[in-house]
């Protein structure tokens, strides 16, 4: 991608994908009562191939989506993102939707040490600060939740039991994201996102079958409308990144905990613990501060190429 071609339409695209993601997540609370975690991911990830499908259709790329030489590498990409998705949603479930938004805030500093385990990225000390700071923000984040709980608590279905999911789900999604850098240097993203969503919705489908519930009426809108809402969110976010960089794409993530605060409060009556605007605040400071280090690198090596 050549970036910055366009940084005001990246933006706006990453905002309004931010709103298709965030309805998802409020229709998957919405229709979460007494539903299988694993029935609500297998809604979200086989509708969520509708939008897909018209979105390669219009590009011309539905037969190639087919295609891969990665089949190991999409298979490890979409099991961890299948794990981030099902305690995402076990997070959603149990907690006030802004402190399950906030808590997924740790999964890029998660991607950020991996990167430097893994891909043998060159992270520098105070990025590697940035990070622990960070970390210890989400646990700042996840202490009410943990606060006077028995060891029973974080086996029932609860505050105690969504925190740890929102905590599981960001270190999916961070590993996730490396899979996804590496795929992303030989296949086609809407390859990346079709294996994806196929084997979440195998997954899915296996977790809740023998605990399969069938969704009223309402449910059942609500679970489909989250896939394609889902669905819309990826393709505009994927197609944010054609025209901006991705620091600069990625920054604009944390606004999504002004929309969940809102959405959260009017909808289901969550006030979130000050403790957690707190870590929210810690978490994003850190994430931002990695994304100022990565593009003050990057300036300083294109400035030393240019010499």
């Amino acid at each position: 991608m050549s970036g910055g071609t366009n940084p005001t339409i990246g933006i706006a695209l990453k905002i309004v994908s931010i709103f298709a993601f965030l309805i998802m997540s409020t229709l998957v609370k919405l229709a979460s009562a007494d539903m299988p975690i694993g029935e609500l991911m297998f809604f979200r990830a086989f509708f969520a191939l509708l939008p897909l499908g018209l979105w390669l259709w219009w590009h011309d790329e539905l037969r190639g989506a087919l295609k891969t030489t990665r089949l190991g590498g999409h298979l490890l990409r979409s099991i961890s993102g299948s794990g981030g998705m099902y305690f995402g949603f076990a997070a959603i479930a149990f907690l006030p939707l802004p402190d399950a938004t906030a808590l997924g805030y740790l999964a890029p500093l998660v991607a950020t040490a991996l990167a430097a385990l893994l891909l043998k990225e060159n992270v520098r000390p105070y990025r590697w600060a940035a990070i622990g700071i960070g970390f210890a923000g989400t646990l700042l984040m996840a202490a009410p939740h943990f606060y006077g709980r028995d060891f029973g608590d974080f086996l029932a279905e609860g505050p105690a039991l969504g925190a740890m999911a929102g905590l599981t789900a960001s270190l999916c999604n961070g590993f996730s994201s490396i899979q996804i850098r590496k795929l992303a240097q030989l296949e086609r993203t809407g390859t990346i996102v079709f294996y994806f969503l196929m084997v979440t919705s195998l997954i899915g489908l296996a977790t809740s079958f023998l605990v399969w519930k069938m969704p009223t009426q309402e449910q059942a809108v609500l679970l489909v409308a989250s896939g394609i809402f889902g669905g819309i969110g990826q393709i505009l976010i994927t197609s944010s990144y054609r025209f901006a960089d991705a620091s600069v794409i990625v920054s604009f993530e944390y606004s999504s905990l002004v929309w969940a605060v809102a959405i959260g409060f009017f909808l289901f009556g969550d006030i979130p613990h000050p403790v957690v605007f707190l870590g929210a605040f810690i978490v994003i400071a850190a994430g931002l501060y990695v994304i100022y280090r990565e593009r003050r690198l990057a300036r300083e090596f294109q400035q030393d190429a240019a010499l």
